[in-house]
């Protein structure tokens, strides 16, 4: 399988050559135009238990789409996102990553998806009750709104609410004001994210809840 990410990364696409017999594993609804050769299958994620935890607690959809290449030739297959943003790639090895609600677009069919609880504070903090987890071997592209940024933590990091993207299973979060009370409210930052521990996060500069806020009052 060769893949290539396009468009910069305000628009990015994966550009994907599916080789005789391979196959690909996409949320529902992100292929932008393929090969008419190409065999397209829905399914349940695990089955209809786990898909439905997907869709209602990870904000996922209920069915995830399965490419594949029946034919004796290399064939094309575009996926993208949602929102116009950065799409970046991971290639697991026997690891564990996991990502915040609608950030998962595909992944090659080695990696298993799973639902992990992330707590109240993550719910508080705008990024979701549950979280996706990725394990396994091999690829997975992910995305958000906004172009995305690669943090190494060791020790403490503040992250602003619906920032996070995706993070390691060694880090923590926890829920705290900005600075002190009047600070944090009359600042206009309120509450943040503090992330604790050791490993990789990646985070998105801009949020859907922020352009909602200043869109709001334009309507």
């Amino acid at each position: 399988m060769k893949t290539e990410l396009k468009g910069g990364k305000a628009f990015s696409y994966i550009d994907i050559q599916l080789e005789p017999g391979e196959q690909i594993m996409t949320e529902s609804d992100a292929m932008s135009s393929m090969d008419a050769a190409l065999e397209l299958k829905a399914e349940f994620n695990g089955g209809l238990f786990k898909g439905l935890l997907r869709k209602f607690l990870g904000g996922e959809s209920l069915f995830l789409s399965r490419f594949s290449n029946p034919t004796s030739t290399p064939k094309n297959l575009i996926i993208t996102q949602g929102t116009p943003g950065e799409i970046r790639c991971i290639e697991l090895d026997n690891e564990t990553f996991y990502f915040q609600p609608g950030a998962f677009i595909a992944c090659e069919e080695t990696v298993t998806l799973g639902l992990k609880w992330a707590g109240f504070v993550s719910w508080i903090a705008r990024e979701g009750m549950f979280k996706l987890s990725v394990t396994g071997h091999g690829k997975v592209w992910f995305g958000a709104y906004g172009a995305l940024i690669d943090k190494e933590i060791d020790g403490e990091y503040i992250v602003d609410t619906s920032h996070l993207v995706s993070y390691g299973p060694d880090i923590q979060l926890k829920l705290q004001l900005a600075g002190g009370l009047f600070s944090s409210f009359f600042g206009g930052e309120g509450l943040v994210t503090r992330l604790e521990g050791k490993g990789k996060v990646v985070l998105q500069t801009r949020s859907l809840s922020g352009l909602a806020s200043w869109l709001n009052p334009k309507l």
